[in-house]
């Protein structure tokens, strides 16, 4: 992915009286270019910072067996319409599609199980599909469902110690974990059931008992994930392209290095290395940023906000793109599997690429492409070895998973990911809440991103089309063509 927009100016100052109101978005991933194109569909003068070289965050394309695929976020939920309507609005809404199958498996005990369809993020609803998940034991206990104790649930807690009380550790491990590391990279014994798994949470602080999912004809007329033919990889592109159009200036390798307040309640945006520093003034700033770079540039502006933001943890992950051929190749089932981190493999779960969109499949006659996600919260053991074990390990357990031998590689890709996902652990809600109401004391000065509203994609869209709207409220009174 190319970077966009044109060659970076020496300097952004203040507009002439009587011109545009003038934002600097910091961070060039999903959540700034989309902050950014919500200010300029309104009239604001925008100016985006990216430090890396490349737009797009986790959301990015690379090139394997002379193809180009995913690797990194490879579908969206489409249930919710953000990211639906994003698109469209960009002009690709012939190019949406939906997975040709979301059969999915969990690989447990040394055989695929298919995923229960009547759960709520893995806590199962009907016993239906979860005999051989569980054993007999394990599915009695989850049958002697157990109140909590004391009845109603008063404080955040980790989704772990909840489901554990309540239906058994097996469905926890087993079921739970593995869904909620194929979201979050992180484990259900430190993840808050308040911020990641809301419907359940409400349910435990009402009467404890389980909001029914919808029916399964409901399920299937609605696709709950949808992608793009050429992959969600994509997406980066299709905004720089839009902001270019629109006059937005666009600064890849173009660290910011400290915001602070400058004059007639302003401020000030500081750029490069110390020794060849720029300024960029602007009405309002965005931090689109991870949390640890957005609690560094608020240490000095909001402190009680950048302490809460500290406190967020984050999680490295890597995926692993194998490219094999299809002569030769064994059966893959279903679009692929999940993990659970309590059997001991390496890889977290696998994605049938080919299997699960069309457009992959449709990219080679010989040749068909998997996926392999490693990484959990808090475990960096794995992803300390070099690319070339991790896709021999990838090649090894996918086999192993569908209990055969995958045929010698095409070619493979490494992607790695640092700190790329940020951990709803307890007391996540409240952290948040806490950054919002301090930032809201500082008028012209907002942060959006995968840290505050949830890390899918259309919720990252969400939150930056809100911190968009929060800096146009703002400038309004001193711009008023706004």
């Amino acid at each position: 992915m190319a970077p966009a927009g044109p060659p970076p100016a020496p300097s952004t100052a203040f507009l002439e009286p009587g011109g545009p109101a003038h934002v600097v978005v910091v961070g060039g991933g999903l959540a700034g270019l989309v902050t950014a194109r919500a200010l300029t569909t309104a009239g604001v003068d925008v100016t985006v910072c990216e430090a890396g070289s490349v737009l797009g965050g986790t959301l990015r394309l690379a090139e394997v067996a002379g193809h180009r695929v995913d690797v990194g976020a490879e579908a969206m939920l489409a249930v919710r319409p953000e990211g639906v309507d994003l698109l469209r609005d960009l002009g690709a809404a012939d190019e949406l599609v939906s997975p040709t199958t979301t059969s999915a498996s969990i690989w447990s005990r040394g055989a695929l199980h298919p995923l229960p369809r009547a759960t709520l993020m893995g806590v199962p609803t009907a016993e239906d599909g979860l005999s051989g998940l569980l054993t007999a034991d394990e599915l009695e206990r989850w049958r002697a469902e157990r109140p909590w104790p004391g009845g109603s649930v008063t404080a955040d807690l980790a989704v772990g110690s909840y489901v554990r009380t309540r239906w058994g550790d097996a469905v926890a491990d087993r079921l739970v974990e593995p869904l909620l590391g194929g979201v979050y990279a992180g484990r259900a014994d430190e993840l808050s059931l308040e911020a990641t798994m809301p419907a359940l949470w409400a349910a435990a602080v009402a009467d404890g008992a389980l909001p029914q999912p919808a029916p399964v004809s409901d399920q299937a007329a609605r696709p709950a994930f949808a992608g793009i033919i050429g992959g969600m990889g994509r997406l980066p592109g299709l905004l720089a392209d839009d902001l270019t159009r629109r006059g937005v200036r666009v600064r890849t390798s173009t660290t910011v290095r400290a915001v602070s307040t400058g004059r007639e309640r302003r401020f000030s945006v500081t750029v490069g290395p110390t020794m060849a520093e720029e300024r960029i003034l602007a009405d309002a700033v965005v931090l689109a940023t991870p949390p640890t770079a957005a609690s560094r540039l608020l240490a000095q502006l909001i402190p009680e906000a950048a302490t809460a933001l500290g406190e967020v943890e984050s999680s490295s992950s890597a995926v692993v793109t194998l490219a094999l051929p299809r002569a030769g190749l064994p059966g893959l089932p279903g679009s692929g599997f999940l993990v659970p981190a309590v059997d001991g493999h390496v890889i977290k779960g696998a994605t049938f690429s080919a299997n699960k969109w069309a457009w992959t499949d449709a990219l080679d006659p010989e040749v068909t492409f998997v996926r392999a996600s490693l990484g959990r919260a808090g475990d960096v053991r794995h992803l300390q070895r070099d690319d070339r074990d991790l896709v021999t390990i990838a090649h090894h357990e996918i086999g192993e998973a569908i209990g055969a031998t995958l045929p010698d590689l095409v070619d493979a890709h490494v992607q790695r990911w640092g700190g790329g996902l940020p951990q709803y652990t307890v007391g996540h809600a409240t952290r948040m809440a806490t950054v919002r109401e301090a930032v809201a004391r500082r008028p012209g000065l907002e942060v959006s991103g995968a840290a505050y509203q949830g890390v899918g994609i259309p919720a990252v869209i969400a939150s930056a089309t809100g911190a968009a709207q929060r800096v146009l409220t703002h400038l309004r009174p001193l711009d008023p063509r706004l």
